[in-house]
């Protein structure tokens, strides 16, 4: 499921775990939602699993999102549900099927049976449909939350890239613009700037605006996170080169080596992918 965060909804009165990655891909707690019925939760959900219907939804919903699933096993268990001797629970389902829309978590705290949303709704539905309401209320609200924050913490990197600018922009000025005379000193700004341009987006700055002359903004308004993490440490890394005396060519490779090695890096990282998932849903 990635990297995760637990938090919890209510509702009415019944708190509920939900194992949060930062997208839409949570999974619901079937046992803390099981409790709004009965004080044995298991019992509940292994009642739920043996009816035929459930067995159908969740087949389907393997089906379209899991490309491990064993549909021979789905169709054993779909023609055998509903007898009164067919017992299902999620550990069963799982290890024959190779399931992930279930799973199931061991420890004390935080332990239980969790399904990914689509199914807990269902379970929840089946529960009570005037619960499934509350459940799905709560959810919504938690996930309002949960964007708020990311979006505060994309806009604080951000924040970041800014002050890193600053540290760079000071570097020219004091080690560059002394050595250019009149209006030059702006020229020097705006193509020190290209070689962080380049070096990360492969063009300078004026490329883009011939390529995208209907688009507002500029290069840097479209860059990911992931790119802004990085553009934030080439900021600071050309700033020192500066300081070094370091050639504007020699400066210009070793922050494109250093922007593709940094990209490469942090292109699986959950928490980077996590944080733009959640920029996408506060800008949605």
């Amino acid at each position: 499921m990635g990297e995760e965060a637990n938090g919890k909804i209510n509702a009415l009165g019944v708190q509920i775990g939900v194992s949060s990655t930062g997208t839409r891909d949570d999974y619901i707690s079937l046992t803390d939602i099981a409790r709004y019925k009965s004080d044995e939760p298991n019992d509940v959900i292994k009642n739920w699993m043996r009816t035929r219907s459930t067995i159908e939804f969740l087949g389907v919903w393997e089906e379209l999102h899991n490309e491990d699933f064993k549909p021979v096993e789905f169709e054993r268990f779909k023609s055998e549900a509903g007898a009164n001797a067919f017992t299902m629970s999620p550990s069963k389902w799982i290890s024959t099927t190779n399931a992930k829309g279930i799973k199931v978590k061991r420890g004390r705290y935080g332990g239980g049976t969790y399904a990914h949303v689509d199914i807990a709704f269902e379970f929840a539905s089946w529960i009570s449909p005037e619960f499934k309401l509350y459940v799905i209320k709560d959810y919504q609200r938690l996930k309002a939350d949960e964007n708020s924050r990311l979006s505060l913490e994309w806009n604080e990197k951000r924040l970041f890239t800014k002050i890193n600018y600053r540290i760079h922009t000071d570097a020219v000025k004091e080690n560059l613009v002394p050595n250019i005379k009149g209006k030059g000193g702006k020229f020097v700004y705006a193509t020190e700037a290209d070689v962080l341009n380049v070096a990360l987006f492969g063009k300078t700055a004026k490329q883009w605006r011939d390529e995208n002359p209907g688009k507002q903004g500029n290069l840097r308004d479209g860059a990911t996170l992931h790119q802004l993490i990085v553009l934030a440490n080439l900021e600071s890394m050309n700033a020192q080169l500066i300081k070094e005396g370091r050639s504007r060519q020699e400066r210009a490779e070793y922050l494109n080596a250093m922007a593709r090695e940094q990209l490469s890096a942090l292109a699986d990282n959950p928490t980077v992918k996590a944080l733009e998932d959640g920029e996408a849903g506060g800008a949605a």
